[in-house]
């Protein structure tokens, strides 16, 4: 499958991640990685704000410039949104009503969040781990179960997860270059 440069590492899709017991028999898990050029104490501020009605999600400046101005991410740290706790709901993209609950808040390294939406239970895991020389190792998984059409998830949702996140990680560097 085409990576657009978030495959995960061998180890990382190996491993337990943070908030696995959340959906501890899944249907689907999706898993992405990808490294950034800036340690994890400047990464971390642009994941504690993400999300739908606070800073956004990010893209790249070239896919934000062809999006009306209300629809494009924040482009700074805005110190509002630098402060989630477990038990915050946040929105989400995936319907009116959808929403995520913060689970794990464990700056600058975990942040984990949980959903359920009628019968699907849902897990999302944002772990950041420094690579030694300066650089930021993101490892996002997905896990969902109540599914009824899994191999559909897998493959179709995968695919737009693929791109999002191939979207995220693109305009994470944007933000994180030297002015």
């Amino acid at each position: 499958m085409i990576g657009l440069g978030v495959a995960p590492r061998a180890g990382e899709v190996a491993a337990p991640a943070p908030g696995d017991d959340l959906v501890p028999c899944p249907d689907v898990v999706l898993d992405r990685g990808f490294t950034l050029n800036a340690p994890p104490e400047r990464v971390w501020p642009w994941f504690a704000q993400l999300g739908k009605n606070r800073a956004g999600w990010y893209l790249p400046t070239w896919v934000e410039a062809l999006l009306p101005r209300r629809r494009r991410a924040l482009r700074h740290l805005d110190p509002a949104l630098q402060h989630p706790s477990p038990g915050d709901v946040i929105d989400d993209w995936g319907g009116r009503d959808a929403t995520f609950e913060i689970v794990t808040h464990d700056p600058p390294h975990t942040l984990v969040h949980r959903s359920t939406r009628g019968r699907l239970e849902i897990s999302w895991a944002i772990r950041l781990t420094g690579d030694g020389d300066g650089t930021t190792r993101v490892h996002l998984r997905f896990r969902l179960s109540g599914a009824r059409r899994p191999r559909l998830v897998e493959y179709g949702g995968g695919f737009v997860d693929l791109l999002t996140v191939a979207g995220l990680a693109a305009g994470l560097r944007d933000r994180l270059r030297p002015a």
